[in-house]
């Protein structure tokens, strides 16, 4: 079970409009696929037209109350949402003071391993907080999701070093691959930016950036990606190519040299 966390420094980068509609795009592919709402926002929750109201929820995964296979949403078959509510910033305030919570996601998925292929994580829009730890941590890649916009590098640079740093007090090898989104190749400046990204990223970036899409946003308010009503938009192609990256699964080394 490949576990994708899909984070960065802020909100407004597309963070969540990327979860959603890759994960439907991996399970486009064939993939069994888990999409996690991390967020205390609950944005992908929304936006796939989940309503929790008081059932249990992914935060009572990770207190240990109910087993996520409790909680799942089926959204079609083999494509399932883990949901999220603002218990989710209950748990990040009560987690700065309680003991081994830095692992609560790793352990409220293992035992979905046999039932996903991939794991979709949607963090919250920060990249310092428990619960940006705890997916960074439980990770097998980290997508550092990144906006082709003004200062977006700086702030992807302090991410990707906050992101390393996790990654090597476990003492692991977690790749650390970023992603262009909301890109514009009609202006020079997103041009510009992209190819700064690439220089500095390296092969660590996927080919594939997300453009800017009207229909993407349209997608998520309708409460459903893209791809169920409009799978040959522009938009829905874009993803389909990412995915197909993500599935062939370059071997790249993280990028450290900042």
């Amino acid at each position: 079970m490949q576990i994708l966390t899909l984070a960065n420094q802020k909100g407004g980068c597309g963070k969540t409009t990327t979860a959603i509609h890759l994960a439907a795009a991996l399970h486009a592919a064939g993939e069994r696929t888990l999409l996690v709402d991390l967020d205390p926002q609950a944005h992908a929750t929304l936006g796939l037209g989940c309503f929790v109201g008081r059932a249990p929820s992914l935060v009572d995964v990770m207190r240990g109350r109910v087993p996520a296979l409790s909680v799942l949403r089926e959204l079609r078959p083999g494509l399932s949402l883990l949901p999220a509510t603002l218990g989710l910033g209950e748990f990040e305030e009560e987690a700065t003071v309680a003991l081994g919570t830095e692992r609560a996601l790793t352990a409220a998925l293992t035992p979905l391993q046999a039932e996903f292929d991939y794991v979709v994580v949607d963090c919250p829009p920060r990249a310092d907080g428990i619960l940006t730890a705890n997916a960074v941590r439980a990770a097998t890649t980290v997508l550092l999701i990144v906006e082709t916009g003004a200062f977006a590098l700086q702030g992807a640079l302090r991410a990707h070093g906050l992101f390393e740093e996790i990654i090597q007090r476990e003492g692991r090898a977690t790749p650390i691959r970023v992603l262009a989104t909301m890109f514009d190749a009609r202006t020079r400046f997103a041009r510009e930016v992209l190819v700064g990204m690439h220089s500095r990223f390296g092969e660590t970036m996927y080919d594939t950036a997300i453009r800017s899409s009207v229909k993407l946003r349209e997608a998520v308010a309708s409460g459903a990606p893209l791809q169920w009503h409009s799978p040959r938009a522009r938009a829905s192609t874009d993803f389909a190519a990412l995915a197909t990256e993500v599935r062939q699964g370059r071997s790249v080394s993280t990028y450290s040299d900042f």
